[in-house]
């Protein structure tokens, strides 16, 4: 078993042991964080499904009304046109075979990448080293696109991708524990309306099992899921 310090355990004691709401949630949060750097928050959603199936698995995006707090460095795989448009776009890194290369080489320099679709033969062959690391463009993701500047503005504005592991458990960033506590809930509204609008129709039984949000150093509280609208109001 994990053994944990005096700060955590002292944290532990002040979270209620029924689920409270969002914006509850959030304000604990903040007041239980002790360390000396601003902690990711992230939320954990416990779901009803089976991801070994096919017609239940669940994977998206969805974008932070209050961004994600983290700075997003984007790679785009264009030529021409589309690669100046990335380039005024704020695009990090813009190529095509010399990124390939470099990427072949283990330089990693990016958060996330774009690829126009024509692209596409050649970044697939990149598939064993982007796919293992989140990184692969993806055009369900919005990541494979003509438009690479909306989807460069979405990136670095705070789009985060959601995917069911597993277990049925959704991992998704919700902001810096520095952000206000109804930024951070608004920022979990957007998400949780985004699970329960791509509810897999296969799904059976209770959808939303369980909700937890926590800090990168402290333990996780308890979110009441049946609170779907209204995120930043209290129920006390």
């Amino acid at each position: 078993m994990t053994k944990h310090g005096k700060k955590y355990v002292e944290a532990e004691k002040q979270i209620p042991a029924e689920p409270v709401s969002p914006l509850a949630a959030m304000k604990l949060l903040k007041e239980i964080s002790v360390a000396n750097f601003d902690e990711t928050v992230t939320g954990d959603f416990r779901l009803g499904i089976d991801t070994r199936q096919a017609d239940q698995q669940l994977r998206g995006t969805v974008s932070l009304p209050n961004g994600s707090g983290k700075t997003v460095r984007v790679a785009v795989f264009a030529e021409g046109a589309a690669a100046q448009a990335a380039e005024e776009a704020g695009a990090d890194i813009v190529g095509t075979d010399e990124l390939m290369q470099q990427i072949q080489a283990g330089e990693f320099n990016f958060d996330a990448a774009v690829a126009t679709p024509d692209q596409m033969g050649k970044v697939g062959r990149l598939g064993k080293i982007l796919g293992p690391r989140g990184l692969m463009p993806n055009p369900k993701l919005g990541t494979v696109t003509n438009d690479v500047a909306k989807a460069i503005k979405e990136l670095k504005g705070g789009r985060v991708e959601y995917r069911a592991d597993r277990y049925g458990i959704a991992h998704v960033v919700l902001g810096k524990v520095s952000f206000t506590p109804e930024q951070l809930a608004e920022n979990y509204g957007a998400v949780y309306d985004e699970i329960l609008r791509m509810k897999p129709a296969a799904a059976k039984g209770k959808y939303v099992k369980s909700i937890t949000v926590s800090g990168t150093m402290t333990p996780g509280v308890s979110v009441d899921s049946s609170v779907t609208r209204a995120y930043t109001e209290s129920a006390e």
